[in-house]
């Protein structure tokens, strides 16, 4: 007992010791934590530990919120796995919250709101949905107010989900490599009103997928820069404008539980910069801009290319004098000691890829108001060059002296393709202003940059292709009119009627709008809302379009590319050339079973949705047809004769056609992509659908019925003798088979439409029984037959179908 009593109080000597531990609550002071370390003062003090490689934060604003943004650095150069330089990741509103030795980063739930004077009737609101912990801090020194956090770990994760996105296009499962993924030095900045921070990471995998493989110096370890933005929120003073359907903008929603009952939940505005006037208006009624809107462009974009965007993006200087200002719009080059992922900057960047892609805008906007922060444009540098190779597949150009190469002052194909980034620059410059795309644009005229212009090719009066009016110059009407709503100074008491003038203007001018959920899906209705189009009329352009692609296909050889070139590298030029047509297919193709309407709002005069005119459904319908005439789907001579098979270091891609033929160029697979195209077009599910839905309503319309049977009779009773001809007619009569089965198998698509598709493959099946003199094309019958009776019968084996195949891009590549 004497030596229990003797242990006892030695056993509990170390549950004191941990006791009175647990109750030392002293930290150390900030100034002790960080002698030594350079202090990098600014809306967030940030410090660097070279020595052990850590990164502080000095907090002192505790429930204030701001914005937290991330974005990658430098990125991987893939546009189909799309982690670009530059590209923005979001942006959240948050506050830093102390609780005990932790700070928080909070994002409050903003998709939710009560904006009421009764705090329990928002606090009501904000319990209901749930906010988000994005990070907590472990307090490591503190004075006063304020405590110093190792953020190291919140700086060097993958807070961009790049492994995410690895592994969402296909690239295999990477995974951040702690040990090879360290804070960036160069970029641990602190300014007045903005913090940036930045990481080194590197991600790994055994198994990196085919486009990591194209791009990366060793695709097994991918090492990218991830930045992380705390900026300093707007201050109060700005007004938010409303966000009306048919003003052509995008902008922030949300849900507002404080409205009156009878009156929407949903809260919009648009996104714009801040603009206000610094004084009164002067004679013409512009007031000089508070704070103009400048953007700047990359110092490394080259010449010519630099002095084309820069000229581009100052078009829209002339649309904010119509929305009365003064020099409130400016395009400059960026400073040499400025950051292009700084807030503080407008940029717009020259992004280098592995092959050409889609160019965008973006921004940084405040999710409380819709303000636009920053704007950050991100241009794709090849495009320029598929500009020019699309010039060079029409002019042929290389004769004679200009063989080997044209001088840069008399180079048409650099005159196009210099026109055409002028264009691109103003339109994701618009975007960034908060403009959305308008496809309507072209239906009367040139009207806007903002929609997907095609170059303008015609034909001269000695015959040649004409393409000295390939692109417009300066922002359209819609681009004035759609400035104007989203900037013009209205005082509050006269905003809404002054917006509402903006809109009834509009309409009195004809300057429709529609936008991409209308002009994207294969099966679109809206016959106005087309992409690379400019024409008002689908059906008269994709006639224009043809007979510019016949001339040019006729001269088609070796003048399209520079002596000393392999002959295989015609087929760069080919593919587009051949193609040319497609955009206009897929806008002609609007037109049947198509509606006619707007964005329209009660009391606004617009008209109700109308079904296009059975006259121009039926026009349309011949001219899709037309396109797979074996005259119009022959390849050119040279192509089939001049382009041999790829020489080293020449490899095919995506941008070839496929081929069943090996290494040489197959003359009958350009008609089978393009065949495929249009019939899938033709007869896409909701195009279907509609066409057995407006026929019901009104019998005059073209049913489903009639446009299956006038395309089977086009296609199984072309005249053509030649032996090219009759494999084309023969592909085009596969691929409508296949069509038809692919429609009549679709669980998504109407009963009434597959019924009507499997009524029309039996009715193919009984005509091709028919007796066929010539062998080739008997056994052609028979084996369609086979399959067509293979899929009515149910049949489950598919061995030995082949497979089918693509069409080459025509859209930048990525999305």
């Amino acid at each position: 007992m004497r030596c229990l009593a003797f242990l006892l109080p030695l056993l509990l000597l170390p549950l004191v010791a941990h006791a009175q531990d647990e109750g030392d609550t002293t930290l150390t002071t900030i100034e002790s934590k960080i002698d030594g370390l350079e202090r990098r003062d600014g809306f967030v003090p940030v410090y660097w530990d070279a020595r052990i490689g850590k990164v502080w934060l000095e907090i002192e604003r505790f429930d204030e919120e701001f914005l937290y943004s991330v974005a990658l650095a430098a990125g991987l150069g893939s546009n189909d796995v799309g982690l670009d330089r530059g590209q923005l990741g979001g942006e959240r509103v948050v506050r830093f919250e102390r609780i005990g030795p932790k700070v928080l980063l909070v994002q409050p739930n903003l998709r939710f709101r009560a904006d009421s004077e009764s705090e329990p009737e928002r606090r009501a609101v904000r319990d209901a949905f749930a906010e988000s912990v994005v990070w907590g801090f472990d307090v490591a020194a503190e004075t006063g107010d304020r405590v110093l956090v190792d953020a190291t770990s919140f700086v060097v994760r993958d807070a961009h989900g790049v492994a995410q996105q690895l592994k969402a296009t296909g690239q295999g499962s990477f995974s951040l490599d702690a040990s090879r993924s360290t804070p960036y030095p160069d970029v641990l900045k602190a300014f007045p009103d903005n913090t940036e921070l930045e990481a080194r990471l590197t991600f790994t995998s055994d198994e990196p997928g085919p486009y990591v493989r194209d791009v990366a110096a060793d695709p097994n370890a991918v090492t990218v820069r991830v930045r992380h933005s705390l900026v300093r929120l707007p201050d109060a003073g700005y007004a938010p404008r409303v966000l009306d359907p048919r003003s052509g903008y995008f902008g922030v929603a949300w849900q507002d539980y404080s409205n009156p009952i009878g009156e929407p939940l949903t809260e919009q505005y648009i996104a714009r910069h801040r603009l206000e006037c610094a004084g009164a208006p002067d004679a013409s009624g512009r007031c000089a801009a508070k704070n103009p809107i400048i953007y700047y462009l990359d110092p490394g974009t080259p010449e010519p290319v630099r002095s084309a965007l820069l000229d581009g993006a100052g078009w829209w200087a002339t649309a904010f004098e119509a929305a009365g200002f003064r020099d409130a719009y400016r395009v400059e080059m960026l400073p040499d000691d400025a950051d292009p992922l700084d807030v503080r900057y407008n940029v717009i960047q020259w992004v280098h890829r592995a092959t050409r892609g889609w160019s965008y805008g973006s921004s940084v906007i405040d999710p409380r108001t819709g303000e636009i922060i920053k704007g950050h444009v991100s241009l794709g540098s090849l495009r320029v060059r598929q500009d020019y190779l699309l010039a060079e597949g029409l002019l042929a150009p290389y004769t004679g002296d200009d063989a080997a190469g044209l001088r840069p002052e008399n180079d048409p194909m650099l005159t196009l393709a210099l026109a055409r980034l002028r264009q691109l620059s103003a339109h994701e410059v618009g975007h960034t202003l908060g403009l959305a795309h308008n496809f309507a644009a072209s239906t009367y005229g040139r009207a806007s940059v903002m929609d997907y212009p095609a170059p303008l090719a015609t034909l001269a009066a000695d015959g040649s292709v004409d393409l000295s009016e390939a692109y417009a110059v300066g922002v359209g009407p819609w681009d004035v009119q759609a400035v104007r709503y989203g900037y013009t100074p209205f005082a509050p008491d006269v905003e809404a009627a002054g917006l509402d003038t903006i809109l009834r203007e509009n309409r009195e001018r004809g300057l429709a709008y529609l936008t991409d959920t209308d002009a994207r899906p294969p099966g679109a209705a809206a016959p106005t809302a087309i992409l690379w189009d400019n024409f008002g009329d689908p059906v008269a352009a994709l006639d224009a379009e043809m007979a510019v692609r016949r001339v040019a296909l006729d001269r088609f050889g070796e003048a399209v590319i520079r002596e000393g070139r392999p002959l295989a590298t015609l087929e760069e030029a080919l593919v587009p050339l051949y193609l040319r047509h497609r955009y206009q297919v897929e806008g002609v193709a609007k037109l049947v079973g198509g509606v006619t309407y707007s964005y329209a709002a009660r009391g606004d005069g617009s008209a109700p949705p109308t079904p296009v005119p059975a006259d121009r459904q039926r026009a349309a319908l011949d001219a899709l047809l037309a396109t797979l005439d074996p005259a119009e789907l022959r390849l050119p001579d040279p192509a089939r004769t001049l382009i041999p098979p790829r020489p080293p270091g020449y490899y095919d891609d995506r941008e070839r056609f496929d081929r069943r033929t090996g290494p040489t160029l197959d003359p009958i697979a350009p008609t089978e992509a393009i065949a495929t195209l249009v019939l899938g077009l033709l007869v896409a599910p909701d195009r279907a659908a509609r066409l057995v839905y407006q026929h019901d309503f009104d019998p005059s319309l073209p049913e489903l019925d009639e446009v299956l049977g006038t395309a089977a009779e086009a296609i199984f009773a072309a005249d053509v003798s030649d032996g090219y001809d009759v494999e084309l007619s023969r592909t085009v009569q596969t691929v409508w088979v296949q069509t038809l089965i692919g429609l009549a198998d679709n669980s998504g698509a109407a009963p009434a439409v597959r019924a009507q598709a499997r009524l029309h493959l039996t009715m193919i099946s009984g005509r091709l029984s028919r007796p066929m003199s010539a062998p080739e094309t008997a056994a052609h019958a028979q084996w369609l037959q086979a399959e067509i009776q293979r899929f009515l019968d149910r049949d489950a084996d598919a061995a030995g179908e082949p497979a089918p195949l693509r069409i080459p891009p025509g859209s930048p590549i990525g999305q």
